[in-house]
């Protein structure tokens, strides 16, 4: 059983009204919330107006809070299983005119995505290989019918590779 928990916070100082798009923080992604493409949950409730599934751009904020559990149960001496709970999102400090419903507020707890899925990892002894597949439980970017865990759709699940354990 291995478990992770996280907090990110950036403050924009100087004449920089903004963080540098390199030093935002982003959710989703194969090390992060697995029920998300990288770069495509959050800020907060934001969703791009053309309803398209990301915006790379503006789908970075100035802070982040990640869970994580998982479950590791070697098959083999080669394969391991594992079964995963994510939930996390990003926020920005500020309200954005390019990023509305994406700053933090107290309610943050309504905002806070969560996902599940299970994995496959080969443990070649000097390299690790990893697919995980995630599906959506909440996703706080929705008008409603937030709570999507019994409604299953392949556009609420992201498919992973990675190297390594992603925590």
């Amino acid at each position: 059983l291995a478990y992770r928990a996280g907090l990110g916070l950036a403050q924009p100082y100087g004449n920089s009204s903004v963080l540098p798009f390199e030093r935002r923080f982003f959710a989703g992604g194969a090390n992060s919330i697995r029920g998300w493409s990288t770069r495509s949950l959050g800020p907060g409730s934001y969703r791009r107006p053309d309803e398209k599934e990301s915006d790379f751009v503006n789908q970075t904020g100035d802070m982040k809070l990640e869970f994580s559990i998982e479950n590791r149960l070697k098959l083999t001496s080669l394969i391991e299983f594992a079964q995963f709970v994510d939930a996390g999102n990003i926020w920005t400090l500020k309200n954005y005119e390019s990023q509305p419903r994406g700053q933090f507020s107290k309610s943050f707890y309504k905002e806070i995505a969560a996902a599940y899925g299970v994995g496959l990892r080969f443990d070649l002894g000097f390299l690790l290989l990893r697919f995980d597949v995630g599906a959506q439980i909440y996703d706080p970017g929705r008008e409603s019918k937030k709570f999507v865990m019994f409604d299953p759709a392949l556009r609420r699940m992201a498919w992973h590779f990675g190297i390594g354990y992603p925590f």
